[in-house]
């Protein structure tokens, strides 16, 4: 008498499907009111932070009599054109001095500082010296202090040395940012491998040129985001230009408008609203411009595989 064979299912596990999201580990899943309240609230934000730029660009299309009519958040008679040219040719064309002053002053000093910023952070992060903790307390220090208290000393102090009224009163207070200082530290001793310098060192480089060939390089984000920081604000810096600048012809923009506003009611020489808001969105452009351009600079794991 013959059996009918039978099945070992001990013997033969049943397949399984692959776990999507990484190998043994479930596919986790974000609640659906979760990702709503995140998705409202990153509308909000950015609602409320876009609506005065938009606010500026339709109102600096407008005239000066049709800031006042209609709709402030929509676009009327556009005069967008008629209002740069009066612009840049009002008072003989003083505003592009002032646009040339505030990037002379952003640029220069931004530039300056983040050098200053990536030497003094790198050396803070790969040197040891004696009271290298003492100077980064220091520096943190120096980040929590409000720049416009510094702003009647360092008018006193340039009056003496005679460089009130000069490039110079708002270049050098410029030169060095503290901030800059810690952030470039910050990043230097989590992203410099110590192994890269000590290749350097046996290859027989000195350290000038492995700060210039692979420090900067390697720092290159961290550097990117302390110039951005630094132009913005001495570009938007209005407290010191005006203290330390009695010349039109040597003041930055911010200062330049502030006077046009002023001089909005006065006989004459008025300067109209919608001339003063189209100056105000031309000084925006130059931002905009710089934050889109450096942009590509912002990327992470730039030393991703150079240490095994």
């Amino acid at each position: 008498m013959t059996t009918a064979p039978t099945l070992d299912t001990a013997t033969e596990p049943a397949p399984q499907r692959p776990v999507r999201g990484g190998v043994g580990r479930p596919r986790q899943h974000t609640p659906r009111a979760a990702r709503w309240i995140t998705l409202a609230v990153i509308a909000f934000a950015a609602v409320y932070f876009l609506t005065p730029v938009w606010w500026l660009l339709v109102a600096s299309t407008k005239t000066n009599s049709g800031l006042f009519t209609g709709n402030g958040f929509w676009f009327g008679h556009f005069a967008l054109l008629d209002n740069l040219r009066e612009v840049f040719t009002r008072q003989g064309g003083i505003y592009s001095t002032w646009l040339l002053n505030s990037v002379l002053y952003a640029v220069g000093g931004a530039a300056v500082s983040t050098l200053v910023s990536a030497l003094a952070g790198y050396a803070l992060a790969k040197y040891a010296f004696r009271g290298r903790e003492l100077t980064f307390n220091m520096v943190l220090a120096a980040v929590l202090v409000p720049q416009p208290l510094l702003a009647i000393p360092l008018y006193l102090m340039f009056t003496q040395v005679h460089l009130v009224n000069t490039y110079w009163a708002v270049l050098l207070p410029s030169a060095v940012s503290p901030f800059g200082v810690y952030l470039s530290r910050v990043y230097a001793a989590a992203s410099v491998p110590d192994e890269l310098i000590e290749a350097g060192r046996i290859d027989g480089a000195g350290e000038i040129r492995i700060f210039a060939a692979i420090a900067l390089r390697v720092m290159s984000p961290a550097l990117v985001t302390v110039f951005l920081f630094q132009f913005v604000s001495i570009w938007t810096n209005y407290l010191l230009p005006v203290l330390m600048l009695a010349n039109d012809q040597l003041q930055p923009v911010t200062v330049g408008i502030v006077g046009w506003q002023a001089q909005r009611s006065i006989g004459p020489s008025a300067v109209p609203t919608n001339i003063v808001i189209t100056a105000a969105m031309v000084s925006v452009v130059p931002l905009i411009a710089l934050f889109l351009s450096l942009q590509r600079f912002w990327r992470s794991g730039l030393t991703a595989g150079s240490v095994k």
